[in-house]
């Protein structure tokens, strides 16, 4: 005769079974910089459900994987570039967001140089999108690049995160435009020159733009270095 506990164990046991019946997966918000305008690499969807349709790169995470293994092996095979700034941002796990069951997905941003970019095409598409362009997307993607997008607008103000963005050397009208591609907003010239001058962590290569079709402007680099130094009393941008 079945004891009570055994019963008990038994029925746990199929309930931990049914647990298992979830997938987890990544998705990689992969944004770059080009044409003055902040840009995501988004994949054609091979789904009937939503054909026609934009997503973000993404995978199912192997049993033997580590989460962040699984994003950088994603961002990997589709760019082909190692050492890339990633970060870890939300967990989405609605319950009817993937037509195929029940798929947590562990959302990531990376920061490329589009220039970098050797970029690894399968079946279907792969393209770069402006990010205030986009619209409907395939799955709950609109809502994670959002949330991406918004991570990014956060630590751009307190990190020298954008600056992956860039070429190594930038003039800061490259700069400029790429804070307010960022934060979708106009910022004042003199007074965004100001303050990054000001914070004494940009430096001057003595060089300037070529082949360029306006006056040629003084380039600069990030000095990382100084940063490195100065990050524990580093308190941010303020415009």
């Amino acid at each position: 005769m079945m004891s009570m506990y055994t019963k008990n164990i038994n029925t746990h046991l199929v309930e931990i079974k049914s647990y298992f019946k979830v997938a987890i997966s990544v998705d990689c918000v992969i944004f770059g910089f080009n044409n003055d305008e902040l840009k995501v690499l988004l994949i054609e969807s091979d789904l009937k459900e939503y054909k026609g349709k934009w997503s973000l790169l993404g995978d199912i995470v192997r049993p033997d994987e580590e989460l962040d293994e699984a994003a950088y092996r994603v961002l990997k095979a589709r760019t082909g570039l190692d050492n890339v700034y990633m970060e870890q941002v939300q967990t989405f796990g609605a319950i009817n967001r993937h037509p195929a069951g029940r798929v947590i997905t562990v959302a990531y941003y990376s920061l490329v140089n589009i220039e970098h970019v050797e970029l690894k095409k399968n079946n279907n598409d792969l393209h770069w999108h402006s990010v205030k362009d986009l619209q409907n997307m395939a799955f709950d993607h609109k809502q994670i690049l959002e949330t991406c997008h918004e991570r990014l607008k956060q630590q751009v103000m307190v990190q020298p995160v954008g600056f992956n963005l860039l070429p190594k050397k930038f003039s800061l009208r490259e700069l400029q435009n790429l804070y307010e591609a960022i934060l979708d907003v106009e910022l004042d010239r003199r007074n965004f020159r100001k303050k990054f001058l000001s914070m004494d962590l940009l430096l001057d290569l003595n060089e300037e733009e070529e082949d360029v079709p306006h006056r040629p402007a003084k380039l600069y680099k990030f000095n990382f270095e100084k940063y490195d130094q100065r990050k524990k009393r580093y308190l941010g941008i303020g415009f």
